[in-house]
């Protein structure tokens, strides 16, 4: 199912708005590149006229988007199927990369206390393995897709790069191993780097069919099912929910940016505190759900309490500053899954 041409093409302009034709006819790999925000980041890249690799082991995605990346521009777009942990995969999917966008990961807190070691390997051996490859491949920059989990539960608000970090998962602590391999590679192997520390992304095309299935997705394919949704905790766990487009932007603005990075980290959020429960009520009120209230479960094991973005060093470096507002992106995202879910697409 496509997205609302209208909005995917307004958009399209404003990210072309802000990164112009920097990108244009640049080699690129995107680790991940199957995935829900690799995916939309493949789109971007695809009309700002790069020429695209994608490695994916499809684990934890599907072809159906880079089969319409292919159609689009079949001479622009090139797939290679495996994991990051693959040398010979990763090394035949760097070929021709100047810029390097990693996005391949395992993202689930909760996956991550299941799975500890897995989660270490692809998140933080699988990182060092992207950086050498890049560096091997002769890449100009890694763009690193890190993550908001390595504050913790530190009480302090909004979440500043300056804080401690006190990851509280093993997803988390993998996450920020991923942020000091790329410092060191930027400092030692001449190989710049940045590290994008996303806020909780949602957007279109995110998974709503596992049981580690996002809020947004999962909330909205219950309400669907005639099911009243489970919220973990008392909900009033706040978080900085941030459209998959900002987050698109970001990687794009840290791709084109003129200047040395060196590995720093920066936030990528939208710097709005929105907890579970006004979530869920905006949810519900743009599907016109009539009861059917959320039921509660205990809190997750290894989730933070409270989240949201300081984002003005993101500002500063890269001249980041969201394009999509909480209301719009629900608005976009809720009428697409609404229709995806009915019609038995996701």
């Amino acid at each position: 199912m496509s997205e609302h041409a209208p909005q995917h093409e307004t958009l399209m302009r404003a990210l072309q708005d802000r990164t112009g034709d920097a990108l244009r006819d640049v080699g690129v790999c995107v680790t991940g590149g199957a995935g829900f925000i690799g995916g939309h980041l493949c789109d971007a890249l695809i009309a700002l006229g790069a020429r695209v690799t994608i490695i994916d082991d499809l684990s934890n995605s599907d072809t159906r988007n880079i089969g319409d990346l292919i159609d689009r521009a079949p001479e622009r777009v090139r797939f290679v199927q495996g994991s990051i942990l693959d040398p010979d995969a990763l090394s035949e999917a760097m070929d021709g990369a100047q810029r390097v966008f990693h996005l391949a990961a395992l993202g689930s807190v909760p996956k991550s206390v299941e799975q500890p070691e897995r989660t270490w390997l692809v998140n933080a051996s699988g990182t060092m393995r992207v950086l050498r490859a890049a560096q091997e491949a002769g890449a100009t920059r890694v763009i690193y897709s890190a993550s908001s989990s390595a504050y913790g539960n530190n009480p302090e608000l909004p979440k500043r790069e300056s804080m401690a970090s006190e990851p509280e998962s093993p997803y988390a602590a993998a996450k920020l191993a991923g942020e000091s391999l790329c410092r060191s590679w930027a400092k030692c192997y001449g190989i710049d780097t940045v590290c994008l520390r996303y806020f909780n992304i949602f957007g279109t095309r995110q998974a709503a069919d596992s049981a580690y299935a996002a809020v947004i997705p999962a909330f909205i394919k219950r309400w669907v099912n005639g099911e009243a949704p489970t919220i973990f905790g008392d909900g009033g766990q706040t978080r900085d929910f941030t459209h998959v487009s900002n987050a698109v932007l970001a990687n794009l603005l840290a791709a084109t940016h003129t200047g040395a990075l060196g590995g720093e980290v920066v936030n990528i959020g939208a710097g709005v505190r929105t907890s579970v429960n006004e979530l869920a009520s905006k949810i519900k009120s743009r599907m016109g759900i009539d009861g059917l209230a959320p039921e509660h479960a205990p809190e997750r094991v290894g989730e933070v309490r409270d989240s949201v973005a300081d984002i003005s060093r993101a500002k500063q470096l890269i001249g980041y500053e969201p394009i999509t507002a909480l209301d719009d992106g629900l608005a976009t995202t809720v009428d697409w899954y609404t229709s995806a879910l009915r019609e038995g697409i996701v």
